[in-house]
């Protein structure tokens, strides 16, 4: 009996549990797409290599086993690489599959010929080209379980166009099962050991819980480890949720200061980057002492020489400090003069933003906008947010209360995920949780990016609701009086700043066009009706064009975005 590439390629997939693809069908993929909707596994046809990439990354956060995303050869496999990029950064699993030119026409100036595998490499953990139709599902297999294993990232693998029609008998054909599941590896006893002395004679600890722990699954062992040993802790944004973010010990609105009078941290799956501003002064201790907890041993002692490494699955190590603590009976005092400190300062913090908030002054600006949308969306909803003031300033004013329901930018600060990531937590809760909303919240010049996406949404029937924070512009923007008045100076390529965008642009429309539904406001009262009615309608996708002051910005002490070395 034989059977086609695109088959096996379809039935490898499967035979991995593999559950979504995204993609752009064409010569030479487009039978791939379909021979994976007959096995079983859901196609979601994007606008975008980039959007649907992106979505396959975030499935692979999500549920802990990588989307794929389908492209084909030449400019739709370069468009992926911002996908792969972001996953590979990010630590999370993602299969790209892209078509490339027949291989009896290498070298000759094929159709969209390109390096594509040696390309691939400076993206992706593993890229490779099967040598034969009968080794695909064994590279599938590879793929699959190198995505996931380890610190986990993105797989290329490289399909010549003419293995997809290509014929081959079944009984050649080298079937492999299912991988295992990633094996769990714990920390030397010595180590934990001397983690848990050096947090025993702390004076001002801190937890920093990262996004390696939101994916590990370690939440209910997190949270037990906070409240056994009493300890403070910050989540990087995507860990919000792990704790929840109203978690008595949560100190999110106290950040700079819990780490900058820190004397012992613990890094749970978090890394020293630009994002914790390396570990180094003036924006921690001089002689901070960092307990490291990773999966990926070449991360310890990054920046920073630690005084314990414990390497091992952040569940399975959070468990092993559990049991060290259950023995020793340590709890770090909540009257201390750290907790008086870090306590005093959120209540600071926290009525600045509520006196932001509640300005009564038109065009609104950022907090005021939040406070409604805080006040509105399902308590249990995944939000999904980039920009650059709405996502810094979304991120401190809008709470989550569950682990992996917060999707962003991520380590490489990555523009234009929204609608992709969005577009995969809608199709996975669909599933999974189902009447469980997605909420994304753009910045006008973020939501640009991949603003097509919106018919993908639609088509699919995605109930997303997306609520674009517009600005006119990129940080700022200029009025519609300001605007006009530029244009009198002569041709806006000379005379309009770079960070604008054009005033008044009704973004709902496009949304409207795709027959999903649309919102253009400017007061709270209208945000308040608006988002009333698209939490309401379950089966609509709806699109919130909120129009606010283009020159809000964030409170005054802290680093406009433009700053990012300060961030």
């Amino acid at each position: 009996e034989a059977v086609s590439g695109a088959q096996l390629i379809a039935q490898a997939l499967r035979a991995q549990n593999i559950e979504y693809m995204f993609g752009i069908v064409g010569i030479p993929v487009t039978e791939i797409a379909i021979a994976a909707q007959a096995v079983g596994i859901k196609y979601v046809g994007m606008r975008n290599e980039q959007a649907a990439c992106y979505a396959a990354s975030a499935v692979g956060y999500l549920t802990g086993r990588p989307g794929v995303c389908l492209v084909v050869s030449g400019p739709g496999f370069l468009h992926a690489l911002g996908g792969m990029a972001n996953a590979t950064i990010n630590c999370w699993p993602l299969i790209v599959i892209g078509g490339s030119s027949d291989r009896n026409q290498e070298t000759m100036g094929a159709f969209q010929e390109f390096p594509q595998v040696e390309a691939g490499r400076l993206y992706n953990k593993l890229s490779v080209r099967p040598s034969s139709l009968e080794v695909i599902p064994a590279v599938i297999e590879k793929a699959v379980r190198t995505s996931m294993y380890g610190r986990p990232g993105s797989c290329y693998i490289d399909i010549p166009g003419d293995f997809v029609n290509l014929q081959v008998n079944k009984s050649s054909v080298k079937y492999v099962e299912c991988c295992l599941p990633p094996p769990i590896s714990t920390a030397e006893h010595a180590a934990v050991s001397k983690a848990a002395s050096v947090i025993a004679l702390s004076k001002q600890p801190l937890l920093i819980i990262g996004k390696g722990a939101a994916y590990s699954r370690a939440e209910n062992n997190i949270r037990k480890l906070v409240e056994l040993c009493g300890l403070p802790f910050l989540p990087t944004p995507m860990a919000k949720g792990v704790v929840p973010d109203n978690h008595p010990n949560c100190v999110a609105a106290a950040r700079s200061t819990a780490l900058q009078h820190a004397d012992v941290i613990i890094l749970l799956g978090a890394r020293l980057n630009w994002i914790l501003h390396f570990g180094l002064p003036p924006r921690y201790q001089q002689d901070v002492k960092v307990i490291q907890i990773d999966i990926c041993a070449e991360e310890l002692g990054n920046n920073v020489m630690p005084a314990a490494t414990l390497l091992g699955d952040i569940n399975a190590v959070t468990q092993q400090l559990l049991e060290e603590f259950n023995n020793r009976s340590w709890k770090y005092p909540s009257n201390s003069e750290w907790w008086k400190k870090l306590r005093g300062k959120i209540k600071n913090n926290e009525e600045r933003s509520k006196a932001l908030a509640l300005q009564k002054s038109l065009p609104m600006n950022y907090y005021t906008v939040f406070h409604h949308i805080r006040e509105l969306i399902p308590k249990d909803c995944i939000l999904v947010s980039e920009g650059a003031n709405t996502m810094d300033i979304g991120r401190t004013m809008i709470p989550n209360f569950y682990p992996r329901q917060r999707l962003d930018a991520g380590t490489f600060g990555t523009m234009g995920v929204g609608l992709g990531f969005a577009i995969a937590a809608a199709m996975v809760a669909r599933d999974r949780t189902p009447g469980r909303r997605v909420v994304c919240i753009e910045g006008d010049s973020a939501f640009g990016f991949s603003g097509m996406e919106l018919e993908t949404i639609c088509r699919y029937n995605l109930p997303i609701l997306i609520i674009v924070v517009n600005n006119n512009g990129i940080y700022t923007g200029l009025d519609a009086n300001s605007w006009e008045e530029m244009l009198k100076f002569g041709d806006p390529a000379t005379c309009v700043p770079p960070v604008s965008l054009l005033p008044n642009a009704h973004y709902e429309k496009i949304m409207s066009a795709f027959g999903g539904k649309g919102y253009f406001v400017k007061t709270p009262e209208e945000l308040q009706n608006a988002l009333k009615a698209s939490v309401t309608d379950k089966q609509t996708p709806s699109l919130i064009n909120v129009v606010i002051d283009p020159q809000s910005e964030r409170k005054k002490q802290e680093f406009p975005w433009l700053t990012r070395s300060n961030l």
